[in-house]
C-alpha cells in the first residue's frame, strides 16, 4: 500500500464529501450502521492480528535465540581438530573459530527486530483478511442491504468518474499522479 493514500489533499477531501453524500442519500440509517459495524470488525481483527503476530514473532525470536545459544554451547564443548596432516607430511594449524560463532548482542537485537516486524506484518495482514471476510459476510447476510450498498457504491463510482472526466477535459492533471 502506498503512503500517498494517507496524504491530505483537496481531491481526497472532495472524495470524502462525495462519499458522505452518497451514504446519506443512498443508504438507510440501518445500512450506515451496518457499514460502520463492518468497518469496526475489520479494524478490530487487524489490530488483534497485529498484536498476535508481534507476540508470535517475538516468541519465535526468543526460541531461535535459545537454539542458537544451545548450538554454540554444543559446538564449544565438542572436541575439534587443531591440525591437518597432509599426505606429504606437512602439518597445518586449523584456527579456532569458536569466538566467531558466538551469538552477539547485535545478532539478538536484529533477530528480535526482524522477527517482531515480520510477525507484525503477517499477523496484521491475516487479521485484515479475516476482518474483511467477516465484514463482507455481515453485510451480505441481508440481500436487500447488500443490493442497496452495491447500488450506492456504483452511484458513487459513477459520480467520481464523471468528476474525473470533467477534471481531465478541463486540462487538469489526473488525480492518480
Amino acid at each position: 500500500m502506498s503512503f500517498a493514500a494517507f496524504r491530505k489533499s483537496e481531491q481526497h477531501a472532495d472524495l470524502g464529501k462525495l462519499a458522505e453524500e452518497h451514504m446519506k442519500h443512498d443508504l438507510t440509517q440501518e445500512d450506515r450502521d451496518a457499514l460502520v459495524k463492518a468497518s469496526t470488525r475489520v479494524s478490530t481483527r487487524a489490530i488483534i492480528g497485529t498484536l498476535a503476530g508481534l507476540g508470535l514473532g517475538l516468541y519465535a525470536a526468543f526460541r531461535l535465540r535459545r537454539v542458537r545459544a544451545d548450538m554454540f554451547n554444543a559446538f564449544r564443548a565438542a572436541e575439534k581438530p587443531t591440525h591437518v596432516l597432509f599426505a606429504d607430511g606437512r602439518k597445518e594449524v586449523i584456527p579456532d573459530i569458536t569466538p566467531l560463532m558466538q551469538p552477539s548482542r547485535y545478532g539478538d537485537i536484529a533477530t528480535y527486530f526482524f522477527f517482531g516486524l515480520g510477525g507484525t506484518f503477517l499477523g496484521g495482514e491475516i487479521g485484515f483478511l479475516l476482518g474483511t471476510w467477516s465484514a463482507s459476510r455481515a453485510i451480505s447476510k441481508d440481500p436487500a442491504r447488500r443490493n442497496r450498498v452495491e447500488a450506492a457504491y456504483r452511484r458513487f463510482k459513477a459520480d467520481f468518474l464523471r468528476r474525473e472526466a470533467e477534471r481531465l477535459e478541463s486540462g487538469a492533471s489526473p488525480s492518480v499522479f
